[in-house]
């Protein structure tokens, strides 16, 4: 099961970052993202970036489920399925409470949906969209929403409604909104810091 994750321990690691990948992409795209954002942080990070279970239809990816068209019956299965893998990970060293979830586009909103009913110590989704009626848990861990103004793939009205649905919880919800496309900037990576140290330094 090697091939489904990419794990870089550190030896004296008291906190983890989970990394979902978006649609077409592979376990190993955010992996320099979360190698940056480790190196900003005081607590030592391991890093793990999940491998979506399916292989992309069109070309050589991997997919979370069916996108294009979207195929919204498989996605309880799919949330269910990360939770357990997400589950899987907590050890006594490195709880879930000492996890950080973060998701680009299709993983965002995996990260959404599966990642509010687990006790993490916080959510990043950037380019992410809710799904279909999809309901945020009134107890969730904190969120942080990053999202491109110009994304003509996930329009940024995405990140409003996501912002409005987790509006009744019991946590903070940001937004931060950048003038970028559908993509990670310097200055979202700057916001991830930030909520980084706050959630786990």
């Amino acid at each position: 099961m090697a091939a489904d994750l990419l794990r870089q321990p550190t030896a004296r690691a008291q906190a983890r970052l989970v990394l979902l990948h978006g649609w077409g992409a592979d376990a190993g795209d955010l992996m320099p993202l979360g190698e940056a954002l480790a190196e900003a942080i005081a607590t030592p990070l391991e890093l793990v970036a999940l491998q979506a279970p399916q292989r992309q239809s069109q070309g050589s990816g991997r997919q979370w489920y069916g996108l294009f068209p979207a195929d919204w019956a498989a996605v309880p299965a799919a949330v269910e399925d990360l939770k357990n893998r997400i589950n899987s990970l907590s050890s006594e060293e490195i709880p879930l409470e000492a996890t950080v979830l973060l998701g680009f586009s299709q993983g965002g909103a995996m990260t959404m949906a599966a990642g509010c009913d687990l006790p993490l110590a916080g959510l990043i989704a950037c380019s992410a969209y809710p799904h279909p009626n999809w309901q945020a848990p009134l107890t969730r861990p904190p969120v942080l929403l990053l999202h491109g103004r110009h994304d003509d793939v996930v329009p940024h009205s995405a990140a409003l409604a996501l912002k409005n649905d987790l509006a009744h919880s019991n946590q903070a919800c940001d937004l931060f909104s950048f003038d970028h496309g559908h993509a990670i900037p310097v200055e979202a990576q700057a916001e991830m810091k930030k909520a980084l140290k706050r959630w786990l330094d």
